[in-house]
C-alpha cells in the first residue's frame, strides 16, 4: 500500500457513504451566521463607499470624424449567448461564448483553426481543459494538475491532467493523475491544491462531486513520495474527510486551498461557499489532515459577491522583492484573498491583515474589497491559483484562459482552453494597493531575433506601421512619452467618465488618447487588435489613465466574442507609460504599468494570421502627439509533448 506516514493515525469513520460531516466544530453553526450577518452589515455599508533600429513609415489616415481605426465596418457581438454547461452540476459557467439571433457561423477552414492553437502557452494534446490545481515545485520539478476532460473538447467527465517541467515553460505531459472512480468523485474530479509537509512529503485536497451530487473534500497523496514525477496517486480510503456543514448548500462548498501553519502548529485551510448572495470563505484547522475543527467564524465575507469558488489565500512582503511561503506571517507582511466569482466569471483580489489566533482576515481598504474592487485580471482569466516556488523564492500564479468564439468551432479544431503564461507575483510597493504580475523571467529564453525602434513620434490620428517579420509569436515591450504641453492646455471634459468596457473602444477619439499598438492586425487594418492607453483629464485637472484592450475588430468573423476589456491602471508621478505584450497567436496578455493592469484577451482573425499579421503604433487622440520607444522579439515555440516511455 502506499506510504501514508505523512498522515497522523486514522479516524475513526467506517468510510461508508454517510455525509453527516466529520468536521467538529466548536459552536453551533448559528455562531457562524450570527457572525455572518455582522459582517454583512458591515460589508453593506463598504459597498456604498464604491461602486538594432528598425524603419518606420508613417499613414495618416483621417477618413472620418472617428478618426484612424474607423474605416471599417464589423460584426457587433450583440447577440453573444452561452450554451449551459457545469451549472447544473453545480459549478461555474464552463461553456464557451457563442452567437445566437441570425448570425452564421464562420466557415473555419483547418489552416485559421490550425492558425490559432498557442506555440509557448501550456495546452494539452487534445480536448477541453479549465482550472490549474495544485501546482508545485517538488524535487526538481515543476509540477501542474488541471482539470481535463480526456473525451471531448468541452466541459465534462472532469479528471485531473498532469505535465512537469524544469522550466515553467517547455512541458511534459503524464499520465492522468486522478480518475473519476469513487463514489465521492463520480461526477468529477474538481479543484485543489497541494501543501508540502515539514518533512517534504506533499498532500493534495481537492473536491469531488459525489454520485449525488455533492460537493465533498478529499485527501489524496502519492503512491511514491521518492518518485520526482509524482506518476502515481492514492486517494485516502476513508473519503471524505469534509462534508457540506449545516447551513451551507451541497453545491456550494469547494476548491480547498493550500495549507499554512498557525502559531499554535496546526494547519489551516479555507474554501469557498456563500449564505445567500454573499461570498465567504469558511475556515478549518487539522492535524493530520483528515480530522478537521471548522472555526467558530469566516476568514471573509462580503455581501452581493455570491458564490467564492477556487479562493487563494496566501502573504506578500512589504518590503522585498521576493514571494513568502504560504505560512509566513508577522511584520512587514501582508496577506492576499483572492475569490473566482462564480456570478460573472472574474478573479478579484483585495490586500489586507490577518488574524492568526481567530483565523480571520480584514481589508486595508474595505472600497475595493474583495469581489468589489481589484482583478488579476481584466480579459479571459479564471480559477487562478498561486504556489509558493522554493526553488526560486517567488510566488506563482496560474489562470485558465477559456475560448471565446463558438462551441462548434472548438470541437472541429479538437480543442479548447489554454493556462497563463505563469506570472510572478509581488505587492507593489509604490500604490501599496495593487498586486504586481509579470511573466516569469524563464519566457525570455524563448526570445530570437529583436527589434529596436526608438523615439518614434506619433502624430495625433496617424498609424505608424513597424517593419518587423513573422507577426503571431511575440515579445513587446514599449514605453510612450507624452507630450507635457498638451496635457497641460487640455481642458477637463466630458470623458472624464470614460470606461474601456461602454466606450467606442479604440476608433473613439478623445483629446488624449487612444494610443498605443495595433498587433494581430492585417496590412489594410481590416482586422485589428489595438492594446491602448486612454487618458481623461477632469474638471479639476486631474488626470486618470485607462489600459485597455479593443476586440471589436479583431476578426470578421462573427461568431466570436468582440468586447473590449480594460481598466483605470495607476500612474505614479515621474513615469512613463509602459506595455509589455506577448502574443501567441489566438492569445494576448497585456501587462500596462510593470503589471499592475493586465488583460487577456482571445481572438480569432480570419486575414491577420500567418505571414499577414502585422504589427502598428497608433494614435487617435485629437490633441496629443506621443512619442514611443519599442523593442521587439520574434519568440520561440515552447517544447510541450508526452514525456516519453511512459
Amino acid at each position: 500500500m502506499a506510504d501514508i506516514s505523512p498522515l497522523l493515525p486514522v479516524s475513526s469513520s467506517d468510510g461508508s457513504s454517510d455525509l453527516t460531516g466529520q468536521a467538529t466544530c466548536r459552536r453551533p453553526i448559528k455562531v457562524v451566521v450570527s457572525i455572518f450577518f455582522g459582517l454583512l452589515t458591515v460589508g453593506l455599508f463598504a459597498a456604498l463607499l464604491i461602486r538594432n533600429n528598425g524603419s518606420v513609415d508613417y499613414v495618416d489616415v483621417h477618413e472620418n470624424e472617428r478618426g484612424s481605426l474607423a474605416s471599417m465596418a464589423f460584426e457587433k457581438a450583440e447577440n453573444l449567448k452561452p450554451v449551459s454547461r457545469g451549472l447544473a452540476a453545480g459549478v461555474s459557467e464552463k461553456s464557451n461564448w457563442v452567437f445566437g439571433g441570425d448570425l452564421p457561423d464562420h466557415p473555419w477552414n483547418n489552416s485559421m483553426l490550425s492558425w490559432q492553437r498557442t506555440a509557448f502557452h501550456f495546452q494539452p494534446e487534445k480536448n477541453w481543459m479549465n482550472d490549474p490545481n495544485g501546482p508545485l515545485f517538488y524535487k526538481g520539478w515543476y509540477h501542474l494538475f488541471y482539470q481535463y476532460n480526456p473525451n471531448a473538447a468541452v466541459w465534462g467527465h472532469i479528471v485531473w491532467g498532469h505535465a512537469v517541467s524544469k522550466d515553467l515553460i517547455h512541458w511534459l505531459h503524464l499520465p492522468l493523475a486522478m480518475a473519476a472512480d469513487q463514489w465521492y468523485d463520480k461526477n468529477g474530479v474538481w479543484t485543489g491544491s497541494a501543501t508540502i509537509l515539514h518533512d517534504g512529503k506533499i498532500v493534495m485536497l481537492y473536491t469531488g462531486s459525489t454520485t449525488e451530487g455533492v460537493q465533498v473534500q478529499n485527501l489524496a497523496y502519492p503512491a511514491d513520495q521518492y518518485d520526482p514525477l509524482l506518476v502515481h496517486w492514492v486517494k485516502y480510503p476513508r473519503n471524505p474527510v469534509l462534508v457540506p456543514p449545516p447551513g451551507i448548500s451541497p453545491n456550494d462548498f469547494r476548491d480547498p486551498t493550500t495549507a499554512w501553519l498557525t502559531s499554535e502548529g496546526k494547519w489551516r485551510i479555507t474554501i469557498g461557499s456563500k449564505i445567500n448572495k454573499t461570498g465567504i470563505a469558511l475556515v478549518y484547522d487539522t492535524k493530520d489532515f483528515i480530522n478537521y475543527e471548522m472555526l467558530d467564524g469566516l476568514l471573509h465575507a462580503v455581501p452581493g459577491t455570491g458564490m467564492w469558488e477556487c479562493v487563494d489565500f496566501f502573504p506578500v512582503s512589504e518590503t522585498e522583492n521576493n514571494g513568502l511561503e504560504t505560512s509566513i506571517n508577522g511584520p512587514g507582511v501582508k496577506h492576499v484573498v483572492k475569490a473566482s466569482l462564480d456570478d460573472d466569471r472574474h478573479d478579484y483580489y483585495a490586500i489586507g491583515t490577518y488574524n492568526d489566533r481567530n483565523g480571520t482576515w480584514i481589508p486595508d481598504r474595505p472600497n475595493i474589497d474583495v469581489g468589489i474592487g481589484l482583478r488579476y485580471d481584466y480579459g479571459i482569466y479564471y480559477a487562478a491559483k498561486t504556489f509558493y516556488d522554493q526553488n526560486k523564492k517567488r510566488r506563482v500564479l496560474w489562470g485558465w484562459i477559456g475560448e471565446s468564439d463558438s462551441e462548434a468551432a472548438d470541437v472541429k479544431k479538437g480543442w479548447a482552453s489554454v493556462q497563463s503564461i505563469p506570472r510572478m507575483i509581488l505587492f507593489d510597493k509604490k500604490t501599496g494597493t495593487h498586486l504586481l504580475q509579470w511573466p516569469v523571467e524563464e519566457i525570455d529564453s524563448l526570445r530570437l531575433k529583436g527589434k529596436e525602434f526608438n523615439q518614434v513620434r506619433i502624430q495625433a490620428g496617424s498609424v505608424v506601421p513597424l517593419d518587423i517579420d513573422s507577426a503571431t509569436q511575440l515579445d513587446i515591450i514599449a514605453e510612450f512619452k507624452i507630450d507635457s504641453d498638451a496635457l497641460e492646455k487640455a481642458t477637463g471634459s466630458s470623458d472624464a467618465s470614460f470606461d474601456c468596457a461602454t466606450s467606442g473602444g479604440a476608433a473613439e477619439r478623445g483629446a488624449l488618447g487612444p494610443f498605443g499598438l495595433l498587433v494581430l492586425a492585417d496590412e489594410r487594418l481590416r482586422e485589428q487588435t489595438p492594446v491602448y492607453f486612454y487618458m481623461t483629464k477632469g474638471s479639476n485637472g486631474n488626470l486618470k489613465t485607462f489600459f485597455c484592450n479593443d476586440q471589436s475588430r479583431s476578426s470578421k468573423a462573427s461568431d466570436v466574442d468582440k468586447h473590449i476589456y480594460g481598466s483605470l491602471v495607476p500612474v505614479l508621478r515621474g513615469e512613463n507609460l509602459s506595455i509589455r505584450i506577448l502574443v501567441d497567436h489566438s492569445i494576448i496578455e497585456s501587462f500596462g504599468q510593470g503589471g499592475r493592469t493586465v488583460i487577456t484577451s482571445r481572438v480569432y482573425p480570419t486575414k491577420a494570421i500567418y505571414g499577414a499579421a502585422k504589427v502598428f503604433l497608433f494614435n487617435n487622440a485629437t490633441e496629443l502627439n506621443v512619442t514611443a520607444s519599442l523593442k521587439i522579439w520574434q519568440m520561440n515555440s515552447a517544447f510541450i509533448q508526452p514525456y516519453p516511455n511512459l
